[in-house]
């Protein structure tokens, strides 16, 4: 299934339904044009889980060194930003977009084997993990950095597993030109080491959020560029700079 929130413009009314085709979305025996909805984040986690580090040539870039276990940080739902919605930034500061799949818990859980972790999973969306790296040398959790307002634009839609091959391939172009294109199994921790890693000293609650982590290409953007994250089986995340 391709599930998706939505906002009708004209009641202001939010639903959570099924995509179908290329622009029908279901809800309650309703059917609307998606074209004539507002896309909302896929879902309103109590938390997202971020892991820094996870794609080696990310590492070399910024010649870093491979950890031995997920390097993790929060950012916080206040964060999140819908498709479409603008990605807010100062001039005075450096913003990079970095281009992640996201993992969506589908229940409760605690101390999850890894062999397990997937009956525990609702599906995979996009992440923009938005940076403020001036920030990001201020202090070593990078509060500032990760989780100011804007910086988790999230979406487009949430695919369940059974509808979407493994691994996931996904670009992040900004203007038009690709930065970043990479695919999951390039991932260092996968997804079932996460969960378990993470749900081992943490209950992870359902629609909680845990982006995978970004390949190579990260670089700045500024006032009015656009910026598009595309996921094979999922859609395109897109998102506008204002300052």
């Amino acid at each position: 299934m391709k599930f998706a929130r939505v906002r009708n413009p004209e009641t202001g009314e939010i639903m959570e339904g099924k995509i179908t085709g290329d622009d029908t979305f279901k809800n309650e025996g309703q059917t609307f044009k998606l074209s004539k909805l507002d896309l909302l984040a896929p879902v309103v986690p109590s938390k997202i889980i971020c892991i820094g580090l996870n794609y080696r040539d990310h590492i070399e870039e910024t010649d870093s060194r491979v950890p031995d276990r997920p390097s993790l940080f929060f950012k916080p739902p206040t964060a999140i930003t819908n498709p479409g919605d603008p990605i807010k930034i100062s001039e005075d500061h450096r913003y990079d977009p970095e281009g992640e799949i996201a993992v969506v818990m589908g229940e409760n859980c605690r101390n999850v084997d890894r062999a397990e972790a997937f009956n525990y999973v609702w599906g995979f969306t996009g992440l923009n993990d938005v940076t403020n790296r001036d920030a990001q040398s201020w202090e070593q959790n990078w509060v500032r950095a990760k989780g100011f307002d804007t910086a988790a634009p999230l979406g487009p839609a949430l695919v369940t597993p059974d509808e979407i091959d493994l691994p996931i391939s996904f670009k992040l172009d900004v203007n038009g030109s690709i930065r970043q294109s990479s695919d999951t199994s390039n991932l260092i921790f996968g997804f079932a080491d996460l969960i378990e890693d993470i749900s081992s000293f943490m209950t992870l609650r359902k629609g909680d959020v845990i982006s995978t982590g970004t390949p190579r290409g990260v670089a700045p953007i500024a006032n009015g560029d656009t910026v598009r994250l595309e996921i094979e089986g999922i859609g395109t995340l897109e998102n506008p700079v204002d300052s």
